[in-house]
């Protein structure tokens, strides 16, 4: 398995973990094929990462973690997000790293080569911050696209993104929807991130954005303030999972694997 090409370019993995999900509460602790979540997704980063830390607000997690012999940090429980808390977790390390990877919590089955094509995107200097974009088979219907909970994509380039969207994007001006998919190639977002660590600080600074607000999407802030992310690319599904019923579709496809 290949690892990011710079060996002077040092990554952390930080995964944020609440425990008082509004939708599911104590979700990091569930059971999944005799482990909590949160050590299935701890074991997933390590196979590619040499440092990974959980950074949560609850003292329940944070025993777990250690329990199964893991790293954790305890971080406020005012966070607002997944990166304000990585943020929290990376200003209480006493080692210096280049970047963050943010890798979500509640994703059990989080490819090993998902991580490392965010690494890949480092290898340009220019690169701020890194996120993934799953390629939309052109064998799916326009439900697939049509989900809000899938945010879709538009890419310059140079495989930056312009804009994300909870509404399907771009939009199809005298084409039938059937034929969306078939008639252009189309980048739901996969919601994985990594930072430079001194951007990584200037983001957590900033207020609040208009399209955040109304998109209820995080990263259209950075954008809005002139930040610039890349995006590489997966063919591999997400399975996110936010609700009880989520958990035990996950569960089955556990036990199928």
């Amino acid at each position: 398995m290949t690892l990011h090409s710079n060996k002077n370019f040092r990554f952390v993995g930080i995964i944020p973990a609440r425990f008082a999900s509004t939708r599911f509460p104590g979700k990091p602790l569930a059971d999944i094929g005799g482990k909590p979540m949160i050590q299935r997704v701890y074991e997933q980063a390590r196979k590619v990462l040499q440092t990974v830390y959980v950074a949560t607000d609850d003292h329940r997690i944070y025993d777990c973690v250690n329990t199964f012999g893991g790293k954790a940090f305890m971080t406020s429980a005012t966070a607002k997000s997944g990166t304000d808390r990585c943020y929290e977790a990376i200003s209480q390390l006493q080692e210096i790293f280049d970047a963050v990877i943010n890798i979500q919590g509640d994703e059990p089955f989080i490819q090993p080569e998902q991580i490392i094509t965010l690494q890949e995107c480092f290898e340009d200097e220019q690169t701020q911050i890194a996120t993934l974009a799953k390629i939309v088979p052109q064998t799916e219907e326009y439900d697939y696209i049509l989900n809000p909970n899938r945010p879709k994509i538009v890419l310059n380039k140079n495989n930056e993104a312009l804009y994300f969207s909870r509404q399907v994007i771009p939009y199809q001006r005298n084409t039938a929807n059937e034929h969306w998919i078939s008639n252009h190639q189309y980048f739901v977002h996969v919601g994985i991130y990594a930072y430079r660590t001194e951007i990584l600080k200037e983001l957590c600074s900033l207020p609040v954005s208009s399209l955040e607000k109304a998109e209820s999407l995080e990263q259209l802030r950075w954008l809005e303030n002139g930040y610039r992310i890349k995006v590489g690319f997966t063919t591999a599904e997400s399975y996110g999972i936010d609700t009880p019923e989520d958990l035990e579709k996950v569960r089955k496809m556990f036990l199928g694997k």
